[in-house]
């Protein structure tokens, strides 16, 4: 049995907040593999910015909870 496009969107739109995530995650490194090393190169420098800041007490970080509950 074949699934619609819809009805695959309803079955992933059930998974936990997790599962929808890591989903998300698969597609969006599917839609173009050709590009995957220079998004992840990206995201490096990125990390390792952040990270710098952190170090150097440019910025306050937060626990995950406090993070979640700011985004709701």
């Amino acid at each position: 049995m074949t699934l619609t496009l819809e009805q695959l969107a309803e079955e992933a739109l059930d998974l936990p907040s997790e599962g929808r995530a890591l989903l998300a995650d698969r597609l969006v490194e599917s839609l173009d593999p050709a590009k995957d090393g220079y998004v992840r190169r990206l995201w490096t420098a990125e990390v390792r910015r952040r990270l710098d800041e952190v170090r150097a007490d440019r910025v306050r970080t937060i626990t995950g909870d406090e993070a979640l509950e700011r985004a709701q």
